[in-house]
């Protein structure tokens, strides 16, 4: 029986029936299915997935590329399984039914099948989609996506809570990696990442048209557009395995070992296209590996020709190399006329079967045997080489032919030539590479006129290789050594070869952002090319001369433009080196896809690749600063997705994720774009105009508030909108004991204006006392939570928070209260928890501000259900939540004494404040500790502003009654625990600007500075001011990932009375001498104002002795470095140090008269006693802003930080 025939019989005994097993029990399988005819209706038990997989029937009909089915198990499953297992499916329609299924969880997606033989899923669901994970009871639990929930039953709560664990872990990394691996499976915002044909198609036994996508070497079946646009598709078929076959006049059959795919298109034309992409589709699934495993079938071909990386899967088809990623990117900067860089797994069209032998025959055996014949072993690179070194060397060889074995005819061009001619007619090719590389001119005349080429003498020969070689090595350049080496790019990058043209609507070039809306009257059609890295737009599509180029290693940047921004419904804008801006448009959104796609791609450098993978709306290069060199810029590759900046840097392979809406700061300094995240900071610089302050507003826009939902709005480290955060705050701190508050509405006007300012930017606004009264505060919160688009709890689930509220018994309230809580998004539920932590804390003083739990709920019940008090139960919600607050929120025993004692401070000064009448400006009340951080050895100090270091350590001194002896030195230490670090205050610095800038991992303690005697007798001894020595060098890493991160290195230092230089050797003492000290420049230089010395370094450093500092340093602009020096001995780090306080206090280390300080100083009030220290909260940039308002306003501290 022929294949047609085998496959009809196929169709009319099994196609309907199978046809379920595509189909997941989520949908009503009656409305997708036609039914069987009543004479077929007794096989629909009859067979089973596995059946049919199995059938000798199918596999007889599957006539494979391949010519075999071994290991075709193997090639369907690309991705390694992390878990699979059976486990029970409830489909919407039933809640009390569930089917038996076994599932699959990979680093993609999570599908389950009717059994674990099945090679098609029922369903799959990408990971990047699945939002969390959460349990419904007994051995149940839900894959919750944003569109989608579903149900799943194990045998047991340890399988449940395993399954649970995984599948959590997964879109934890997921989230973390910010997207860093997209699958092929899920398409971001609504499509794949290369789609190929999509559309709806007809599938034999379903009533309704499935959507199906062909993208790269896959098919993928979806239920409808919607699910496409979701992700969540039905099963995808790998077409490595796939063979298309033509059935009728709008039917073709797509066949595979394991099922049989009959498909029916709308028409003719229709068919053949959907056949025509499958084609290749299969071409491109065969052809990813199967180039490569050929030209790697030879040994020397298994390891890259410059730097031996193995398995490389790049070539220059003109130098019959084959070469690895990095090396790739490194030869396109060499231009093409040198080196013709193609992929060995996605140019697939370039690779004919004359190519493939000539790099079997020809390689990078015989290739280096010619190109690098004589590279001395000091100047050859290997895997671990930077971008610079692999440059410099490639150019030595490729472009100056350097290292190349010259030919014994070099230099006569007449017998090069002759040699050539005759050459080409054997199978010589390595005799030809010599020829050709040494100067013979592959388009010389031969003498022959009916051969006149050596192109034709090899073709009149029947050497085909030698064609090919010469074919692609038509217009090479000759290498030849540049008197004085050429300018190097700051960046080499690779440009895959691709390929793409069609119409585009385009507007003249600019010099100037676009803010106005283009009119489509301004476009003009003209047809487009890509290709050899040049984008080339004509007149028309018949014209052979373009009006204008773009070459793309020019390019910048590149924007893709929401929808509708100009008169073209998708429009993307390129940026050039040459600040010109290019826009282009169509009303096709794919098409336009597919050219952002093909720009992106061909500019791109390598190791930046995976930002192609995101959904980007902007991508370019740009400089930046970081690391230890803040006065030099560096390159780099970034892209905007949404809130995030993601960012790629030369020699680093590592992506780093700016979350923009968790800024701490975001602010133009200058020349450049500053972002504070967590302490680190990035800088941003604009090298050009015009794409510098397109991404400057495209950066400010992402981190501000997009929406009026809570995930909308500009977060802090804990995931609280910053809206929420300040209002909080500033009522902790001035509002607490007003009676009435959140009861009384403040005035309308400053209320709207309030909100306004905090809802432009959150960031910037500081709330004060006598600027801002806590009415208006407390009234722009309430009306911001009850202004939410989504609100607090969520549509989804409000109705849940309300029914909650009616139920009896308490165990079960409270049960369903955290079951609720626990399935808000991650946002709404930091933020539920820091509202009703602020409320319990209100609720405290309700003797002063007449504001109990019931009034609280009254006003917040309505506010946060936006019931407008139409529903009693809104109010019992917000009261149970207070009132059970620490039950429901899981407060622990710590978390609670710690909010104890925040109550007790603020009452305690509040009453001081009052008894007293007047409180003294700027006075902040800070625990200190004595010789060590113990509870006992707490000291609560009312810091005012003037206070010193010297003076603080009296105070504790005083307190404790300890008297000091001579030759004690008695300081107060700023130390870091983070750091493992710790800095002495000079006695005469002030202690309240130390307070602002202390984390949450800081505090001070006073205690004895055990070397500060031998420190003094140092420094009376010495004879000169400067000081110089060896010392271990190493540098943090910084935000970006840069930096010193390989150990200590051995680095000499000259500290005099104004700088610190390092040097990497060791300067002889004439050198040392300031008068020629200008001569020979060190590699460093900082100012010693700005250095901040600490004793101590982290052990996870593994410093090589315990006798080093940690350093910081920030300049005029705050540009922010840290690095750590190590001394050999302790005395060496005593004279070290003791020249760093000598020098950064002019000459006064230690006070002559400590005594006399101590007598005359001004007795602080102690009334206060040991109440606990309020916590500093904010940034630095907010806590160094705080000090200039400090004297005007002595809350200022408690309400900005």
């Amino acid at each position: 029986m022929s294949d047609k025939d085998d496959a009809e019989t196929m169709r009319g005994r099994l196609r309907s029936e199978r046809v379920n097993s595509l189909f997941s029990e989520d949908e009503l399988i009656e409305d997708y299915y036609d039914q069987p005819a009543a004479n077929d209706s007794s096989c629909w038990n009859d067979y089973g997935l596995s059946t049919l997989q199995s059938s000798g029937t199918v596999s007889r009909s599957s006539s494979m590329h391949s010519g075999s089915t071994e290991g075709l198990d193997a090639s369907a499953q690309l991705l390694p399984i992390i878990k699979a297992g059976w486990l029970d499916k409830n489909p919407p329609q039933g809640s009390y039914i569930y089917q038996k299924r076994w599932v699959k969880l990979d680093a993609d997606y999570l599908r389950y099948f009717d059994s674990e033989k099945d090679t098609y899923s029922k369903r799959f669901i990408p990971v990047t989609s699945i939002a969390r994970v959460a349990s419904i009871g007994d051995q149940k639990f839900e894959v919750i996506t944003n569109n989608r929930t579903f149900a799943f039953r194990a045998e047991s709560d340890a399988d449940r809570n395993e399954w649970m664990r995984t599948l959590q872990q997964m879109v934890d990394e997921r989230k973390f990696k910010g997207l860093n691996r997209i699958s092929l499976f899920q398409p971001p915002a609504g499509a794949l990442d290369s789609v190929d044909k999509c559309g709806l198609l007809e599938l034999r036994g379903f009533k309704n048209k499935l959507y199906v996508v062909v993208a790269g070497d896959k098919v993928f079946l979806y239920k409808n557009a919607e699910d496409y646009r979701q992700g969540i598709g039905i099963t995808y078929i790998e077409m490595n395995v796939g063979n298309v076959k033509d059935v009728d006049r709008r039917g073709f059959d797509l066949t595979t070992p394991y099922r049989i795919f009959s498909f029916s298109a709308d028409s003719d034309q229709e068919k053949d296209e959907w056949v025509e992409a499958m084609q290749q589709s299969i071409a491109e699934a065969l052809s990813n590996s199967e180039v490569a495993e050929k030209i790697w079938s030879v040994e020397a071909n298994q390891f890259c020709a410059d730097c031996g990386s193995p398995k490389p899967d790049w070539a220059s088809v003109n130098l019959c190399v084959v070469i690895c990623k990095r090396c790739a990117g490194e030869h396109r900067g060499l231009g093409p006329s040198i080196t013709k860089v193609r992929s060995l797994k996605m140019d697939r069209k370039v690779w004919t079967e004359e190519l493939i032998e000539l790099f079997c025959q020809v390689g990078n055996c015989v290739a280096n045997q010619f190109w690098a014949a004589n590279v001395p072993p000091s100047e050859a690179i290997h895997v671990a080489s930077g971008s610079q070194e692999r440059r410099r060397f490639l150019i030595a060889k490729y472009k100056e032919g350097k290292y190349r074995r010259y030919h014994p005819l070099f230099g006569n061009q007449e017998e090069l030539n002759k040699a050539l001619c005759a050459t080409v007619t054997t199978s010589d090719l390595a005799e030809t590479q010599s020829l050709v590389f040494c100067g013979a001119e592959v388009s010389c005349f031969s003498g022959d006129p009916d051969f006149p080429n050596p192109i034709a003498l090899a073709e009149q020969a029947g050497q085909k290789l030698q064609m090919e070689f010469l074919l692609h090595n038509k217009n090479s350049e000759i290498p030849r050594v540049e008197a004085g080496s050429s300018e190097e790019k700051h960046y080499s990058v690779i440009l895959p070869s691709v390929t793409h043209n069609g119409f585009l609507y385009k507007t003249p070039s600019m010099a100037k952002l676009v803010h106005e809306r283009k009119s489509r009257e301004e476009f003009s059609r003209r047809w487009c090319t890509l290709n050899d890295s040049i984008f080339s737009y004509y007149e028309n599509d018949r014209n052979a001369v373009p009006n204008g180029e773009i070459k793309m290693e020019e390019i910048v940047c590149l924007v893709n433009n929401p929808p509708d921004t100009h008169g073209y419904e998708s429009t993307f804008e390129v940026y050039i080196e040459s600040e010109r801006l290019y826009l282009f448009g169509l009303d096709n959104p794919e098409a336009i896809r597919k050219w952002v796609k093909s720009i992106a791609k061909s500019f791109i450098h390598p190791r930046a690749d995976e930002l192609l993978r995101l959904d980007f709306e902007r991508i370019g290069r740009l400089q930046y600063k970081g690391g230890l060199s803040l006065e030099r810029a560096k390159e780099g590759w970034f892209a905007l997705a949404q809130s995030v900046l993601y960012a790629f840097f030369e020699d680093s392979d590592k992506e780093e994720a700016v979350h923009l809406k968790k800024l701490q700061e975001l602010s133009i300094q200058g020349d450049s774009l500053v972002l504070v995240e967590r302490r680190r900071t990035l800088y941003i610089q604009g090298e050009r105009k015009l794409d510098f302050l397109g991404w400057v507003a495209a950066i400010q826009k992402a981190a501000g508030c997009s929406g009026d939902t809570l995930s909308e709005q500009q977060l802090t480290e804990s995931d609280i909108p910053v809206i929420v955060d300040r209002c909080i705050d500033y009522i902790t701190q001035c509002g607490l004991t007003s009676e009435g508050i959140y009861r009384k509405s403040g005035q309308n006007s400053k209320t709207t204006s309030l909100l306004e300012m905090l809802r432009k930017d959150a960031r910037r606004v500081r709330l004060k006392e006598g600027e801002h009264h806590v009415d208006d505060v407390s009234n722009t919160l309430k009306r911001f939570f009850r202004d939410l688009g989504d609100g607090l709890f969520t549509k989804e689930f409000c109705q849940d928070w309300l029914k909650a509220a009616a139920i009896e018994n308490e165990e079960e309230k409270i049960g369903q209260y955290r079951q609720l809580l626990s399935s808000l998004p991650m946002v709404n539920r930091a933020t539920v928890k820091a509202l009703i932590n602020h409320l319990y804390r209100v609720q405290y003083f309700s003797e002063m501000n007449q504001m109990n739990t019931h009034n609280l709920a009254i006003v917040f019940g309505p506010t946060l259900f936006q019931t407008d008090g139409k529903d009693y139960k809104a109010g019992r919600v917000v009261e149970d939540l207070i009132s059970r607050y620490v039950v429901i929120f899981s407060v622990d025993e710590q978390e609670m004494r710690k909010q104890q004692d925040e109550i007790q401070a603020i009452i305690k000064m509040r009453i001081a404040g009052s008894s007293s009448g007047t409180q003294q400006a700027g006075d902040f009340i800070c625990t200190v500790y004595l010789e060590e951080k113990k509870t006992e050895a707490e000291q609560h100090i009312k810091i005012p502003a003037t206070m010193t270091a010297e003076e603080l350590t009296f105070e504790i001194l005083d307190r404790r009654k300890i008297e000091t002896k001579e030759k004690e030195y008695w300081s107060c230490f700023e130390v870091n625990e983070r750091e493992e670090a710790e800095r002495p205050l000079h006695y005469s610095e002030k202690v309240l600007p130390i307070l602002h800038g202390l984390g949450t991992d800081s505090y001070l303690v006073v205690k004895k500075q055990l070397s500060m005697e031998n420190m003094l007798i140092y420094l009376a001894s010495r004879v000169s001011d400067s000081k110089h020595g060896m010392m271990k060098f190493r540098e943090e890493r910084n935000l970006l990932g840069l930096g010193l991160s390989t150990g200590f290195h051995d680095r000499y230092f000259i500290l005099n009375n104004s700088c610190l230089r390092l040097y990497k050797e060791v300067r002889s003492l004439k050198q040392r001498m300031p008068a020629v000290e200008t001569s020979h420049r060190p590699e460093k230089e900082w100012p010693v104002k700005n250095l901040k010395v600490y004793l101590g370094i982290k052990k996870k450093l593994r410093p090589p002795s315990c006798w080093g500092f940690t350093v910081f340093y920030e300049n005029e602009k705050h540009e922010k470095q840290q690095w750590y020096l190590c001394c050999d001995t302790q005395m060496e780090l005593r004279e070290w140090f003791a020249s760093f306080l000598y020098v950064q206090n002019g000459g006064n280390v230690w006070p002559s008269e400590s005594s006399k300080v101590r007598a005359s100083r001004t007795q602080q009030d102690s009334r206060l006693g040991n109440i606990s220290l309020i916590p500093l909260r904010g940034n630095e940039n907010e806590m160094r802003n705080s000090v200039a308002a400090f004297a005007a306003d002595p809350l200022t501290l408690l309400r900005n930080v």
